[in-house]
């Protein structure tokens, strides 16, 4: 009897949370659940074993908690499933010396939120120097850690910067030069972005879109429409240009979500994980809380060489690496 009842509990709490992003309400009670998809697929899986264990099979009561649980655990999944090995890839790999394809240059970007209170500026210094990014975009950067970033400034000699105090703060370092450089606060005077055209060494422009909009709050509702507004703001941009276009930074939103699926509809930007995997960069010391918050989409001049989620630091988020190849214009 008691099993019954913890499993109907559960399974409920499953249903509630599993149908409340439908609602699309600006509010994180509702928002919340855009993002554990895949560990609410894993719950409704463990909720089947038990009901096939302690309840009784031949009940109808049982075999409605399993539709009910059958149900969740599917529509959690088919989010999830473009991101999987089995779902479609919509941007190619490019493999170098690949023949049959004109590159004129390959882009190689690191974006990483640094969580402002964390010290270990040494272990960022280290990864960059090991890695060797064209673009590092650093959210989440106050002046603390625009100080310690001096160290790659020799190598890196292109630099916009806005270092804050309320973990919007965000520095772009380049190897190549900048044009029509811009710092904007889209939707809030707290909540700063950044847009420039990177000039590759063969004379090309890359549009660049730098991110970190603010996430579902629990203090402030409005904040959890201004995501939406700023991801909107920017696909509104992206979808006027027509030469090569990134988006990139900590979106504060998962990649299966109802607000990101429009923002690339409306931006006519591609994801390159899509058929490759999830990428979880949030949260880098809770395994069992993580989902994919940091992005980078881009538009179709580029094939993909490379994407990896790189090792912690001590922020609350991993790295991400994505090398891209762009095609020639010709």
């Amino acid at each position: 009897m008691l099993a019954n009842w913890i499993i109907t509990g559960f399974t409920l709490i499953l249903l509630i949370t599993t149908l409340l992003p439908l609602t699309r309400k600006a509010v994180w009670w509702a928002r919340l659940w855009d993002f554990p998809r895949l560990q609410q697929a894993f719950v409704a899986l463990l909720l089947l074993i038990a009901s096939g264990y302690w309840l009784e099979s031949t009940s109808p009561y049982t075999w409605a908690l399993i539709a009910v649980q059958l149900f969740c655990g599917a529509w959690q999944l088919w989010w999830i499933f473009p991101y999987t090995f089995l779902g479609k890839r919509e941007v190619a790999r490019y493999k170098r010396g690949q023949s049959g394809e004109h590159i004129d240059e390959h882009l190689r970007i690191l974006v990483v939120n640094v969580f402002q209170y964390n010290r270990n500026a040494v272990g960022l210094v280290r990864m960059i120097n090991q890695q060797r990014p064209d673009v590092v975009v650093v959210v989440e950067a106050d002046k603390w850690w625009m100080e310690q970033l001096t160290d790659i400034e020799d190598d890196y000699g292109h630099i916009l910067r806005q270092p804050q105090t309320n973990s919007y703060g965000m520095l772009v370092y380049s190897i190549w030069p900048f044009k029509n450089e811009e710092i904007e606060f889209l939707v809030h005077d707290t909540i700063p972005s950044m847009h420039f055209d990177l000039e590759m060494p063969g004379g090309r422009l890359v549009r660049m879109h730098c991110l970190h909009p603010s996430p579902p709050s629990i203090i402030d509702p409005k904040k959890t429409k201004l995501r939406d507004v700023e991801l909107l703001k920017v696909a509104d941009k992206t979808a006027q240009e027509n030469g090569p276009v990134i988006v990139t930074g900590d979106l504060n939103d998962v990649a299966w979500s109802h607000t990101t699926r429009q923002f690339l509809r409306e931006s006519e930007l591609l994801d390159p994980r899509l058929g490759r995997g999830i990428y979880s960069t949030y949260h880098a010391r809770f395994p069992l809380l993580r989902w994919p918050l940091d992005h980078i989409f881009h538009s179709e001049h580029f094939m993909l060489v490379e994407i990896k989620r790189l090792k912690g630091f001590g922020s609350d988020h991993f790295p991400l690496l994505v090398e891209l190849a762009l095609r020639s214009d010709e």
